[in-house]
């Protein structure tokens, strides 16, 4: 997988592909609400997220992709359904940066959910 490749599915929330490309010593912020250090952290979350989609029918879009060296961005939105009724909907912004091995160093999200 390229690094966009490799963004774009961790922010569909489609983790389990992207596990093996995220380094040991990893972090991932989610600003304003929580902090993961470690790819043992990362993975535990992404299990608990991936969780929470199983339970609801999710609407990702993808807005736009903006690579350069070892960074790519991705910004979308979220929209989550129970029974077809809208659960929740969120604008998102996650910034990946990569290390030499193309490896996920570094994940900052912004997630705003709407009122």
């Amino acid at each position: 997988m390229t690094k966009t490749e490799i963004a774009k599915a961790f922010s569909n929330g489609e983790f389990e592909k992207t596990y093996k490309f995220i380094s040991d010593n990893a972090e991932w912020i989610v600003i304003e609400q929580d902090r993961f250090i470690g790819k043992k952290a990362i993975l535990d979350n992404c299990e608990q997220v991936g969780n929470y989609f199983k339970s609801v029918t999710t609407n990702f879009k993808t807005l736009n992709i903006i690579a350069e060296g070892n960074k790519v961005v991705i910004n979308g939105t979220a929209e989550f359904l129970r029974d077809n009724k809208h659960v929740s909907f969120v604008s998102a912004c996650d910034v990946y940066e990569f290390n030499e091995k193309s490896e996920i160093q570094k994940i900052t999200s912004y997630c705003i959910q709407s009122k």
